[in-house]
């Protein structure tokens, strides 16, 4: 059975803001899993043919996600995911950054703050995110670099991934 999951991402450039709201036919501590554990994020991060690899994971205040895009070809991007609060199974707050394999911030590419939120919705969980830019070129880039298309694939792994 197919069924119709909402889904919205919105760019507000005056705000320099990317709003996600996505549900999941899943409860929501199944899902809260599936974005704080390295082991099932790895499962469905990145759009296919990419692959998540995580290097350190310390879902922790104060606490990072160190990992890498892996391509087709062996090619690796690497990322960094610094927590700064956590309200479990409730909503998190967290700085992403590009970096490299030591760890090291990557100051040339963008940066952003996440809030992601996780609220019931009947039987499914609803995942409300807003992604704060310091500054409009930093939005603009990311949207160039196709983050709307990656993430709408990589959501749509994690549909897979629970069976829906």
């Amino acid at each position: 059975m197919n069924i119709s999951l909402f889904s919205d991402f919105t760019v507000d450039k005056t705000n320099n803001v990317i709003i996600i709201k996505r549900e999941f036919a899943a409860n929501r501590n199944t899902v809260w899993d599936c974005y704080t554990k390295s082991e099932i994020l790895d499962q469905w991060w990145m759009p296919i043919p990419w692959k998540s690899k995580t290097k350190v994971m310390d879902f922790r205040e104060g606490g990072k996600w160190h990992y890498a895009a892996v391509g087709p070809n062996g090619e690796e991007h690497w990322a960094i995911t610094s927590y700064v609060k956590i309200e479990a199974p409730i909503m998190f707050l967290a700085n992403d950054a590009f970096g490299d394999a030591e760890g090291n911030i990557n100051e040339e590419l963008p940066q952003s703050k996440w809030t992601l939120n996780f609220s019931d919705m009947g039987k499914n969980t609803l995942v409300h995110g807003i992604i704060k830019f310091s500054d409009l070129t930093q939005l603009e880039q990311t949207i160039a670099m196709g983050f709307k298309e990656g993430l709408t694939m990589a959501m749509e792994n994690l549909d897979a991934l629970l069976g829906k």
